[in-house]
């Protein structure tokens, strides 16, 4: 209707004036409402083309689009395991910070399996004295075998010597018993030295490598443990969180909740525009927007985003072919709009739709000097119309109240 009216004074209008006062025909008299099509017919014609021209170019270069929203992500509230809820810290809807217990589960199971780690522990220390006591056990029969093996070797050595200067002074038989009473007991120093190395390897490996396998199997039982209770991991609020002692949580069945992290939702507007304005949006473009959760605010933003893809165009590889008909609705060009100036957004509640304009300038290209003056001239247009928008939308600010509470069904 703006652009109709505004058309209208440079076309209809002075159609009306060059009738009325050059040509001396009177409304009511010649101009009638039956002879109102052939008196202006070229100033109606005239009117509608150039309305036309001048929406298609306000539209075009200066998109705008309803839908547009503060969205945020929210983080389920999951348990890694299953089990029954113990306790509940919070009620349906409450403030948290990052490490706050939110709820804990039965951990009657974890917990028998942390002291079973510990007390596996307890018996490898346990084993590693009483190692240490078979090493300090095996060192005395070693040096009890050496002393018996260096008797035994003396006897043997001092009859030989007997045996060489006087032979048949001594009996061959008890030389004969003694090397066998030496090598006897050789093999029970060896069977010492045996002893003594074996232990001492259970002490240096055996025994760590079960200590540390027990510490892992501590560590896991810990990690389980912890499991059973579930922390905020940022700060933020928990919403619709209905949980109750004595439920049943299984992270492959529902969430307990939603937290929805401190600040979300209060960064950037995201807003779809029609994929006619594909070439037309840009990084760095001046927008608007007002939002039905603060009426009446213009809050002046920039596009410092525009989505290469079109989320209609999606899909799921699987073992049917994709049919195009599927896409009912086209699909817009995701747009990240953030406010200018610090604190844009503050009173603005996260989910709340919006109406949000995009604004061409050329003032660059035009200041550049690589353009003519009939293209600067034109460009100058194009970005004057914008005026025409950026007045549109205000009048959609003020009336925006009055359409939700009055005009729909209130």
């Amino acid at each position: 209707m703006l652009e109709l009216l505004l058309c209208s004074l440079l076309t209809i209008f002075p159609d009306y004036l060059y009738r009325r006062y050059r040509q001396g025909k009177r409304l009511g008299k010649e101009i009638t409402l039956y002879s109102v099509w052939f008196e202006l017919r070229f100033g109606i014609i005239a009117c509608l083309v150039l309305t036309v021209s001048l929406i298609t170019m306000i539209f075009y270069y200066h998109p705008s689009t309803t839908s547009a929203t503060l969205f945020y992500r929210t983080i389920p509230i999951v348990p890694e395991i299953a089990g029954r809820v113990a306790e509940v810290n919070f009620e349906l809807s409450a403030p948290v910070k990052q490490g706050d217990v939110i709820f804990r589960l039965d951990s009657a199971k974890q917990e028998a399996s942390l002291l079973t780690a510990r007390r596996k522990i307890a018996e490898v220390d346990a084993a590693m004295l009483a190692a240490q006591a078979d090493i300090l056990k095996a060192e005395g029969q070693l040096q009890e075998a050496k002393g018996a093996l260096q008797q035994a070797q003396d006897e043997l050595d001092t009859k030989s010597e007997l045996q060489k200067r006087n032979p048949g002074i001594v009996p061959q038989r008890d030389i004969e018993k003694l090397t066998v009473a030496v090598a006897g007991r050789q093999g029970s120093l060896d069977a010492a030295s045996a002893s003594k190395q074996s232990a001492m390897t259970r002490l240096t490996a055996l025994l760590p490598a079960e200590k540390a396998s027990a510490e892992a199997a501590l560590a896991e039982a810990q990690v389980d443990l912890d499991k059973t209770f579930i922390r905020a991991g940022v700060n933020g609020r928990v919403e619709q969180f209905g949980l109750r002692r004595g439920d049943i949580v299984n992270p492959m069945i529902r969430s307990a909740g939603v937290l929805i992290p401190e600040g979300a939702g209060r960064r950037a507007l995201m807003a779809g525009f029609g994929q006619i304005e594909a070439q037309v949006m840009k990084v760095g473009m001046v927008a608007e927007a007002t939002c039905i959760s603060k009426p009446w605010t213009i809050i002046p933003m920039v596009v410092t985003n525009v989505q290469d893809y079109i989320a209609a165009g999606q899909f799921r590889g699987g073992e049917q072919l994709v049919e195009a008909q599927q896409v009912v609705r086209p699909g817009t060009i995701l747009v990240f709009m953030e406010p200018i100036y610090k604190g844009g957004l503050e009173g603005v509640t996260p989910g709340s739709s919006c109406i949000a304009n995009a604004y061409t300038s050329n003032h660059e290209l035009i200041s550049s000097g690589k353009v003519g003056s009939f293209k600067s001239f034109a460009l100058h247009v194009v970005d004057a119309t914008g005026l025409v928008h950026a007045m549109l939308l205000r009048i959609q600010a003020l009336l925006l109240p009055v359409k939700t509470l009055v005009l729909s069904g209130h």
